[in-house]
């Protein structure tokens, strides 16, 4: 190199260094391009040994790549330098433009730090210029390609091949090797950031199809049925999608559900129900339409299906149906409240309905208009006194009332909820005489004739035995008088049981319900009027109805 003109070496060294940057580029991976740069060190810059130093996300420095010497790559290729130590060797080191030159004879307060080293030996320097295997040489790579930049790593060098420190010359090849490794290893990492997150976003799809796939499966093939709503807007609750099974359910094809709402199928007395579950969610017992007009009871769970962006959208309307259950439940209450034999309500729901129509205290009238108003001007028309109003006879309860006078008054046509007391005259008799078989088709015969007889809004009860009670709400003293008779005319006919005509009477007791009574108090004093109509009829004139 010695007969050869400064400016051909100058062009020799660009040809390698354009050489080397060229394969910088052509490494795939963040691995591939840190070893890159060090064999360019060593192969196209001239140094025996090269050491990449690569930042990692703790800030920590890790030796990435060695080229030159096996052993030493061996050595400390993994090894980890502190921050710290790093910081202060460029920190200490001469200036180079932007490399950083510590001398042998300045670098021996660095043998102890924890930077990964190797070690060489050599003899004094020569002459001035003369690299000592204890010089230490670095070069700092940053994101920018500026020292203002964010720290990559450091490109350590040893062993300039001409034995001599680089000249202005090889200093500047070597910083404009710096920054090009610079942007390889950023290059580098951004395709290796893409890589990851290409191959994330693609699991994520897979997942996400995956995870529609089943959700499709799930609502498709639900033994139950399924269906996916609007939520909000003027389309709300108009069903966007049903499954099988529900399309099954209320007899309807899928594409004629598509022009329904939930609200179009829901049995008008449901439509309330209907309206809080669509706006809180939650579950809800109602009747649906099906196709031929009928309603089955079924069971609505909503769950919102929300969006991260728009907020709340669809509602997931699982539907089950229960009308085999609300049968049942239907049978066990009409078991509960009526008699087994009779089918006609029993004592329990008899009281029930009584005290349905009577409150605690005894109604005086109906207050007169002028009443009425000097009561609002008395309590200042504040609407806020309802215990008050409630004692002067402001409640929305209708009060029971019985129509005045005895038995021998004249009915001034006032209207009431007659209590209509009925025992059976002769049925012990045919109950020891012919067996509880017969007593009880007796029973069932009255029980149907004392029905045919009333209103629909009547009602038949037995209390047990051979009593049973009639409530005939509207009448005046006359009509229930009336009613008595039609009754035991009607239970009077002979009765055929197995081939055999039996008979029965049956005595009438006529009580009035009025509020300030309870159901106890209403059916004694009706029983008591039975027995004094029973006790002034002749036993023979009882038999004979």
């Amino acid at each position: 190199m010695e007969t050869e003109s400064e400016p051909y070496v100058r062009l020799a060294t660009l040809r390698q260094l354009h050489q080397v940057v060229a394969e910088l580029n052509t490494a795939r991976s963040l691995a591939d391009t840190l070893q890159t740069v060090a064999d360019g060190v060593v192969n196209g810059l001239g140094y025996e040994l090269a050491c990449v130093n690569l930042v990692r996300p703790d800030g920590d420095l890790v030796v990435a790549a060695f080229a030159g010497n096996s052993s030493a790559e061996a050595l400390i290729t993994g090894r980890v330098g502190s921050r710290d130590a790093w910081e202060r060797r460029l920190a200490m080191g001469e200036p180079w433009g932007a490399l950083r030159f510590i001398p042998y004879t300045e670098g021996w307060v660095l043998d102890d730090d924890d930077v990964p080293q190797w070690y060489t030996e050599g003899p004094e320097p020569r002459f001035e210029d003369e690299w000592h295997p204890a010089d230490r040489l670095f070069a700092p790579m940053y994101a920018t390609g500026a020292a203002g930049g964010e720290l990559l790593g450091v490109i350590s060098v040893d062993r300039p091949r001409n034995g001599r420190r680089p000249g202005a010359w090889g200093r500047e090849a070597l910083q404009m090797y710096a920054f090009q490794a610079a942007i390889a290893i950023s290059n580098a990492r951004l395709r290796a950031n893409m890589q990851r997150a290409l191959v994330r976003l693609e699991r994520e799809q897979q997942a996400l199809r995956a995870s529609e796939e089943s959700f499709r499966q799930a609502f498709e093939y639900a033994p139950s049925g399924m269906a996916i709503a609007e939520m909000g807007g003027d389309q709300h609750g108009r069903l966007l999608r049903t499954n099988d099974a529900l399309c099954r359910l209320l007899g309807r094809p899928a594409s004629a559900m598509r022009r329904y709402a939930f609200s179009d199928l829901v049995h008008p007395e449901d439509i309330g129900t209907l309206l809080r579950t669509s706006a809180e969610g939650g579950r809800a017992e109602l009747r649906l339409a099906r196709r031929d007009g009928t309603y089955v009871w079924v069971s609505l769970r909503n769950s919102v299906v929300a969006d991260a962006a728009d907020g709340p959208r669809f509602l997931l309307t699982h539907v089950e149906d229960i009308e085999e259950r609300k049968r049942r439940e239907l049978q066990l209450a009409h078991r509960a409240s009526h008699d087994s034999l009779t089918g006609l309500p029993n004592s329990a729901e008899l009281r029930a309905r009584l005290s349905s129509r009577l409150c605690r205290r005894p109604h005086a009238g109906r207050p007169s208009a002028v009443d009425s108003l000097d009561a609002a001007y008395e309590h200042g028309f504040d609407f806020g006194h309802a215990s008050l109003q409630q004692e002067e006879g402001f409640d929305h309860h209708v009060h029971t009332v019985a129509p005045p006078g005895g038995d021998g008054d004249v009915d001034d046509g006032t209207k009431g909820l007659a209590v209509l007391f009925c025992d059976l005259d002769g049925f012990k008799s045919i109950n020891d005489r012919f067996g509880h078989h017969t007593g009880d088709a007796v029973l069932i015969e009255v029980a149907r004739r004392l029905t045919s007889g009333v209103r629909d809004g009547d009602t038949v009860a037995r209390l047990g035995g051979d009593e049973f009670v009639v409530l005939a709400d509207g009448l005046g003293r006359a009509d229930a008088q009336d009613l008595a008779v039609r009754l035991r005319n009607a239970i009077i006919p002979p009765i055929r049981v197995d081939g055999r005509a039996v008979r029965v009477g049956a005595s009438f007791g006529i009580g009035w319900a009025h509020c300030g009574m309870s159901a106890d108090e209403v059916l004694h004093s009706a029983d008591q009027r039975m027995y004094v109509e029973k006790r002034s009829r002749a036993k023979q004139q009882r038999r004979a109805g």
